[in-house]
């Protein structure tokens, strides 16, 4: 694929990756609309424990984006046949990470949680959803493996079909394991934890086989499993050290951010949850559209075409910014009518009290669409480690503004949800700044 600086190719490769890039949100709104149906308790639970998983999920994907980093420019070097050894070094990596990772979800999560939570009720349900979900991490590392290729090779299309037959699988297995239809067991928030676990494994069978298939793969020498090539691992691993740092202290801090509002009660923690899952919902254009220039700017550096690089990143903001007020903006005006499908039932008082939350959000959502791409930008010219000072200092004031809003001063959950407002206006500020010095402009990698 020839690429541009236009609006339609911008849109052309961000589309798809919409759907792949948030399949664990896909997958923890799916889980939250069920269990709101379940319990208000369940659905407290899994607004707990779902940012949790998502934390665990955020580190695979800061790995994946640095090996599409260094793929993009591969090909914008117009060297594909580089492409399958940087593709197997992401792949050999994200399983050894998996394995970790699952270690600590089934046998240390237990004594992590004890830390955090103060009802017996959310710690409980909360183990209770890890017990299957924890097995889940194998089958996502992998996936986002190949997200990451078909990302930064540009050929985004089938991420989008592949992300779809997952929601699907995801949807039927909730639905059946949670209420335990079909002949199946009610497992409750269990249920949704093997549900999400099992469409993973499914999604990711019917990707290798998509891989296996896909004739222009070959040029990419995807079929000649190379030997652990450690150096390779260590470049991928220095390109995405940072982001995954990043990952950590961003999606930790709202971890964080969930804990101190679990401490205010079931009630507050339950309309966070709502407020987070229609977060999720809209927030999908960010992540498409960050994920996709990615792809745009390592693609344009290995072009040798720098000048282009702060033009796309503006034009992909604004198609961003449009994207996501195009779908914000009704389910603000409209909670009750829109959201009505997903939560009916006769009791809608969540919602009415998560009213005001919603306004805000609009404007939260409104800085995530900017800042988002601003600072994945700046991650695609391969500043990765400055990126990572930048959000180690944002999260510090956050985890300060909300500990000192919540835990100390009792403002309410108005004032601890504007944390989310000074993060991402310090975000973009910092990004532009960094972005027309020109300061990245002799990085290589």
């Amino acid at each position: 694929m020839t690429l541009t600086t236009s609006y339609k190719q911008i849109l052309a490769i961000s589309a798809p990756i919409m759907l792949g890039s948030a399949v664990q949100n896909l997958l923890a709104l799916t889980d939250s609309v069920f269990l709101y149906h379940l319990s208000e308790v369940d659905f407290a639970a899994i607004g707990f424990v779902g940012v949790f998983y998502l934390v665990i999920a955020a580190i695979g994907y800061g790995f994946s984006k640095g090996g599409q980093i260094i793929i993009a420019r591969r090909m914008g070097e117009a060297n594909p046949n580089r492409v399958g050894r940087a593709f197997y070094a992401m792949l050999y990596f994200e399983l050894m990470l998996a394995t970790i990772m699952w270690v600590f979800m089934y046998y240390g999560s237990s004594w992590f949680f004890d830390l955090l939570v103060n009802s017996p009720s959310v710690f409980t349900r909360s183990l209770h959803y890890l017990e299957y979900r924890a097995w889940g991490v194998f089958a996502s590392y992998a996936g986002l493996a190949m997200i990451a290729l078909y990302t930064g090779v540009a050929r985004t299309r089938f991420i989008m079909w592949n992300t779809l037959l997952l929601a699907t699988v995801n949807v039927a297995l909730n639905y059946s394991l949670i209420f335990g239809h079909f002949g199946l067991p009610a497992m409750g928030i269990a249920g949704a934890g093997l549900a999400s676990t099992i469409a993973e494994y499914i999604a990711l069978i019917v990707f290798i086989a998509y891989m296996i298939l896909d004739g222009p793969a070959r040029t990419y020498h995807l079929f000649h499993l190379p030997d652990i090539d450690w150096q390779l691992i260590k470049d991928v691993l220095k390109l995405s050290a940072p982001m995954v740092a990043q990952a950590i202290v961003g999606l930790g801090s709202w971890f964080l951010f969930f804990g101190f509002i679990e401490n205010m009660g079931e009630r507050p923690l339950a309309i966070s949850n709502l407020v987070r899952m229609v977060y999720l919902v809209l927030s999908i254009p960010s992540w498409g559209y960050a994920a996709g220039v990615n792809t745009l700017v390592s693609s344009f550096i290995g072009m040798g075409k720098r000048q282009a690089v702060v033009p796309i990143i503006w034009k992909t903001a604004r198609l961003c910014w449009f994207s996501t007020m195009l779908i914000a903006v009704p389910i603000v005006l409209f909670p009750k009518t829109l959201l009505y499908p997903l939560l009916g039932g006769t009791d809608m008082s969540l919602i009415t009290e998560a009213r005001p939350l919603f306004w805000l959000l609009l404007i939260i959502l409104s800085l995530f669409a900017i800042g988002g791409v601003f600072f994945n930008g700046l991650a695609g010219t391969g500043a990765t480690m400055v990126g990572l000072k930048l959000q180690a200092s944002c999260a510090v004031a956050y985890l300060t503004y909300t500990y000192l809003v919540i835990e100390r001063w009792q403002w309410g959950l108005m004032w601890a949800w504007a944390a989310e407002v000074w993060y991402w206006l310090i975000i973009i500020i910092a990004t532009l700044w960094f972005l027309h010095s020109r300061k990245w402009y002799n990085l290589k990698f």
